[in-house]
């Protein structure tokens, strides 16, 4: 049966310019191939392949048995934002603790990263945002009606931006940046020394800082460095966290925003028109989580360990390829591998990415999501095996393109 014609639709001007998440596309591809009896190897999801650990879903199951199955309020249940609060007070430097009203639990970070877009940015503003950098930042700006302004970094220092080249690229109508670390796709993280530094900027410029921190508990090099820790002041700065890939909760949709009060009632207010609440049983999922740090450290700890051995192993091969540029990823559980000489025609990692999923089947994702076209990302966040497998594939395609 034909699908129902959306006769005489045409996308107003809020969306017309959106594109599909490339992130979600090709999952969405390989999903597709898998279903139609092809051994595809998905390299491109973004979420931990480990199950949520078994006391988190323990309490969201006795949770519902008590109750939690109604709206709470729009900001999110008080003992997790209390929770969460603690929790931020443990690193946080400015002398002014976190409090729970400065929090907003929304459903995921990416929402609270779009909240935080959405009340701050506007027509004729602009923000910088280094790259490559995750896909849907840019999108966020666009939608809030403001402009991103790509800021491209050194694929010899991890694509990572200084203070110095975000200056550069600042005008007078700069308001903001958008920072991740570690980062998303290349797994590369700021140290303190240059997050202290634009922190330093943003204040002598005026800037509103937006940090995400989804990443920041998967660290291999050293605990990573959070801007709670660092910053002299809150008064400009937005800290976004969540529980999707610390604790594999990524399908329960719980993240927030921590940001001065002022904001923060606006963030809620804007979420109460929205989506409101996020899912009760959720938060009690999260609260869960946060509560009970000896087991939630064990969990972590143990699914860190394995993402380590496969960031090593997957490392060992590319390293022992020659001529493949990559970046050595510090957390999060990506592979950033060049496939293309900058400057080649078309969108060469698109093409890369189709032919090695069409006709090796091995999905990963695009540089070109990232405003990186000569590059693609690979998550090892699958089995050891197929990650290997997936990479030994990539490898042979690309030494046979430059044959």
């Amino acid at each position: 049966m034909p699908e129902p014609s959306a006769r005489g639709f045409q996308a107003s001007a809020n969306i017309a310019f959106l594109k599909e998440s490339a992130t979600i596309a090709v999952s969405a591809r390989a999903k597709a191939l898998k279903a139609a009896g092809r051994p595809v190897i998905d390299l491109g999801a973004g979420e931990p392949d480990f199950d949520t650990p078994e006391f988190i879903r323990r309490a969201a199951n006795d949770a519902v048995e008590q109750g939690a199955t109604h709206y709470t309020t729009t900001e999110g249940i008080l003992p997790l934002r209390e929770a969460i609060a603690a929790d931020a007070n443990a690193r946080c430097r400015d002398g002014a603790p976190v409090d729970a009203k400065e929090i907003v639990v929304s459903n995921g970070s990416k929402q609270s990263l779009f909240n935080a877009c959405f009340a701050l940015f506007g027509p004729g503003d602009e923000v910088l945002i280094p790259t490559p950098s995750w896909t849907s930042y840019y999108e966020m700006v666009a939608l809030a009606r403001a402009t991103a302004v790509p800021v491209h970094g050194d694929p010899a220092c991890g694509f990572l931006v200084t203070a110095r080249e975000l200056a550069a690229a600042a005008t007078p109508r700069t308001r903001g940046v958008m920072l991740n670390s570690p980062c998303n796709p290349t797994g590369s993280s700021y140290d303190a020394a240059a997050l202290r530094e634009i922190l330093a900027l943003a204040e002598a410029r005026g800037w509103w800082v937006i940090t995400d921190e989804i990443y920041r508990r998967i660290s291999y090099d050293g605990r990573a460095a959070s801007l709670l820790e660092l910053a002299s002041a809150r008064d400009r700065l937005v800290v976004v966290d969540g529980v999707a890939k610390a604790y594999a909760m990524t399908g329960w949709r719980i993240g927030w925003a921590i940001a001065p009060r002022a904001l923060s009632a606006a963030m809620a207010a804007f979420q109460s028109h929205t989506t409101s609440n996020a899912a009760a049983v959720s938060q009690h999922a999260a609260l869960a989580a946060l509560r009970d740090p000896a087991q939630a450290e064990a969990s972590i700890a143990a699914m860190v360990a394995e993402f380590r051995a496969r960031r090593d192993a997957a490392v060992a091969l590319l390293a022992a390829a020659s001529g493949v540029q990559f970046i050595h990823p510090s957390g999060a559980f990506y592979l950033f591998i060049r496939v293309a000489p900058d400057g080649a025609s078309g969108d060469a990692g698109a093409a890369f990415a189709n032919a090695l999923l069409e006709q090796h089947d091995v999905a990963v994702v695009p540089g070109s999501a990232f405003l990186t076209p000569s590059w693609v990302r690979l998550s090892y966040a699958a089995p050891r095996e197929q990650v290997l497998e997936g990479v030994r594939r990539l490898l042979a395609v690309l030494a046979q393109r430059r044959a």
